[in-house]
């Protein structure tokens, strides 16, 4: 196999992991059958009375058969937001089990095209909003919550309408807000975000089951938090909307719920009928992926499942790690090249303040890997591209194409050639299978691809400038180099990999 063909395996394992059917069934179990018990990752839930299913996200479909065919006709009734389109999706694609079964006691509402909230993601946020009001004592409320959550979930304060709320994201987004900021504004903003579902559905008991999309997975902050107590007031909302110049560009119903909400966040011990469990998650992709590698044959290390950060300044920390890898495989690691590179790597990473990264030890357990053996490096998280042009794309096809023109700058200045002798695959992928407002999930590329691409005329840097990497993908080499996986059913983030070997020489 080739090092594409590994790096595309590699992808699959990790995203078939954190697939929902596998992933529920692993962690809920029904037990009992005169006093039924939900048992969740070894925690226990009486099914005293009535048990009701609720969900938002863009892994939630998949989720809800998996949970409706472990809790049977315990199940009374079910709402679930899901992105539009995917139900026909999924059944294109012959995916049946993350589809609902004929009769099944859940509604779907699909909404929340190209991940913005919308009129029929309203609608069903008004459905879940009736349901969880209408609950007593004794009920059961089960809560599936994945990535997309938010954008699926709008329930704006009143004045606040939903294109204001609309427009207020998509000029955080353009203005290269990351996904914890956006959240902060969201939850700030709306009735069952920011614990808001949570306090609605009380005195029922409430057991979260969550798919993770966040860095760190922080309950507050994926999907905007609905089950979880907040620990974000409206100063926080205040400083980021600060921070892109967006205060004095506010709607006035957005000001009138800002000045009127209370600046304290709400008191957690509102939430003792609240039980949040993550299931699954980015770190979970990546152990699997690890161990894929090494059945493969690689040494392989996980650099962190928290990269974040400017699209542009992590491509340069990844094509500073390959020029080190490529060093070590030279047996050249050591030297003053190589010292060079890990200083470089040290400020890059001290700058991008990636949480948990101890990048000393990871550059030690690197010294550990022989130059005879194929090197894997896997990462996980989500960048920010800060939108200059008007071209299609995503973060990672965008990320993988400025590694392909770094690799390539580092090519022609490298009077050695180290890099020359070492072959070389870098991929990045959306776990969600959709990368931005297009049909792949991401990319790979190679040292080659910006002379290959020069020799059918197309400038990478010109693509570059005008955020355009899918139109460049597609049209080179006939878009060999996308990453095309058709939605998952799932969602944990971004995945990057790094597959390095010595060339044979001849």
């Amino acid at each position: 196999m080739s090092l594409r063909e590994h790096a595309l395996s590699l992808f699959r394992s990790a995203v078939g992991t954190v697939r929902p059917a596998p992933m529920l069934k692993r962690a809920v179990k029904l037990q009992g059958d005169s006093c039924p018990q939900l048992l969740v990752k070894g925690q226990t839930f009486p099914v005293k009375r009535d048990l009701y299913l609720v969900g938002f996200g863009k892994a939630v479909l998949g989720m809800a058969a998996a949970a409706e065919e472990i809790v049977g006709d315990h199940l009374v009734r079910g709402i679930i937001s899901v992105p539009l389109g995917i139900q026909e999706s999924l059944q294109r694609a012959g995916m049946q089990e993350m589809l609902l079964k004929p009769h099944s006691k859940i509604q779907v509402i699909e909404g929340a095209r190209n991940n913005l909230p919308d009129p029929e993601a309203l609608k069903g946020a008004v459905a879940i909003q009736e349901l969880v009001e209408g609950l007593t004592a004794g009920d059961l409320l089960l809560v599936l919550i994945s990535g997309g959550g938010s954008a699926l979930l709008p329930a704006p304060i009143p004045p606040i309408l939903l294109e204001e709320k609309e427009k207020l994201t998509k000029m955080l987004a353009s203005r290269g807000a990351a996904i914890q900021e956006l959240n902060i504004v969201r939850k700030t903003l709306s009735l069952l975000k920011g614990g808001g579902l949570a306090r609605l559905a009380y005195p029922a008991q409430v057991v979260s089951l969550i798919l993770s999309d966040v860095i760190g997975d922080p309950l507050d902050i994926i999907a905007s938090g609905p089950t979880a107590a907040s620990s974000h007031g409206v100063q926080d909302c205040l400083q980021i909307l600060s921070k892109y110049n967006l205060l004095h560009n506010l709607p006035k119903s957005v000001e009138t719920v800002l000045s009127s909400s209370p600046s304290k966040p709400t008191a957690p011990e509102d939430y003792s009928h609240v039980c949040n469990i993550i299931i699954g998650s980015n770190t979970l992709a990546l152990e699997e992926a690890k161990h894929h590698a090494e059945s493969l044959g690689y040494a392989t290390l996980i650099l962190s499942a928290a990269i974040r950060g400017d699209v542009g300044r992590v491509a340069t920390l990844y094509c500073q790690l390959i020029r080190l890898l490529c060093l070590c495989l030279a047996g050249l690691g050591e030297g003053p090249l190589g010292n060079e590179v890990r200083g470089n790597l040290l400020q890059l990473v001290a700058e991008l303040d990636i949480p948990g990264l101890n990048l000393a030890e990871f550059l030690q357990a690197l010294r550990g890997f022989g130059s005879e053996r194929a090197i894997c490096i896997l990462a996980g998280g989500e960048t920010t591209v800060q939108l200059q042009g008007t071209g299609k794309g995503g973060r990672n096809q965008e990320l993988t194409l400025r590694v392909g023109l770094g690799l390539h700058r580092a090519q022609a200045t490298e009077i050695s050639g180290h890099q020359g002798r070492c072959e070389i695959v870098f991929l990045s992928g959306g776990t969600d299978g959709q990368d931005g407002p297009t049909e792949a999930a991401g990319a790979f590329c190679s040292p080659e691809l910006v002379d290959e691409a020069l020799q059918e005329g197309l400038d990478v840097e010109a693509f570059l400038s005008n955020n355009d990497s899918y139109t460049f993908f597609s049209q080179f080499q006939g878009g060999h180099h996308l990453l095309v996986t058709g939605l998952t059913g799932t969602n944990v983030m971004d995945i990057q990999a790094i597959l390095i070997r010595a060339m044979e020489r001849s």
